[in-house]
């Protein structure tokens, strides 16, 4: 089994080290092969000269974000991707925000995409776009939440003071940890569907950002920063993080869970946060 993962990022790293200890051989890109970092066992190649690789792939992981010009990966290397006669399964890496705003309702796999936000709008053109160069092949539409893990998540805000515990009544977001990603691409890829599929990687329960920021400093055994008051914190937001917070749903990931088989590693943020501190030797497993 030769795995490609296109875009040897954060969340492509954490597959590639699972993709390896499932027994796949794995190739990563990067745009510059010297500075990456890849899991031992995996070999790097420039993203611009990937061709031969994914011509030799049985399974393809898409990590990279879509341009204005649409998914890197077809622009540079559709026919590498039409050529690979042994490609049995391709994962793309896509975004819940394809579901837009639903005024905090629940949305499952089978919720018809609604992007507002012109990135979401780009991530599902790109969807269908690899629905089209699948040409019959499985094809996997990772539908992703909030990513936190190691390095990135309320643990390191609150120990650098930075982080804020702002309150919108009724408002939630749905999150999942790097290492469930990997899990359940890898799981994916080991038993791939007829077609295309909408797969959802979130955990089991969307959160408010003051509730996970107060546990990572219960954690940390120091003291929450005070609550503020979203219309008073919106003032300080960059529009990025505005676009974040004008949309609200609670995504489920039942149906995922169970035509892979498998439970999360952290089924909420508390697992998630323990997790990482017990990775860095301060905290329990």
């Amino acid at each position: 089994m030769r795995m490609v993962i296109a875009g040897l990022g954060y969340a492509g790293s954490a597959i590639a080290a699972e993709a390896v200890a499932a027994g796949f051989a794995v190739t990563g890109t990067a745009r510059d092969p010297g500075r990456a970092t890849a899991p031992e066992g995996v070999a790097v190649v420039r993203f611009a000269e990937a061709g031969e690789a994914i011509a030799q792939a049985t399974h393809l992981v898409v990590t990279a974000a879509p341009e204005a010009e649409g998914c890197p990966v077809l622009a540079t290397h559709a026919g590498a991707v039409a050529a690979a006669t042994g490609l049995r399964w391709i994962g793309y890496l896509s975004t819940t925000g394809v579901y837009g705003d639903r005024g905090g309702a629940e949305v499952d796999e089978a919720t018809p995409p609604a992007p507002g936000q012109p990135r979401s709008q780009r991530r599902l053109a790109a969807e269908n776009a690899w629905r089209l160069a699948a040409a019959g092949r499985a094809l996997d539409l990772f539908r992703i939440g909030g990513i936190y893990g190691p390095g990135r998540s309320a643990l390191e805000d609150v120990r650098a003071g930075t982080a804020r515990r702002v309150v919108k009544p009724g408002h939630s977001f749905s999150r999942i940890h790097v290492d469930d990603i990997a899990l359940a691409v890898v799981a994916a890829a080991r038993q791939p569907s007829a077609g295309a599929r909408v797969l959802h990687l979130v955990d089991d329960e969307p959160a408010g950002n003051a509730e996970v920021v107060a546990e990572a400093a219960r954690l940390l055994g120091v003291a929450p920063p005070p609550e503020i008051p979203f219309e008073v914190a919106r003032t300080g937001m960059s529009p990025m993080a505005l676009s974040f917070w004008s949309e609200n749903r609670r995504v489920t990931s039942g149906a995922t869970r169970a035509a892979l088989g498998i439970t999360w590693r952290c089924p909420s943020y508390r697992e998630g946060l323990a997790r990482i501190l017990a990775g860095e030797g301060q905290g329990r497993p």
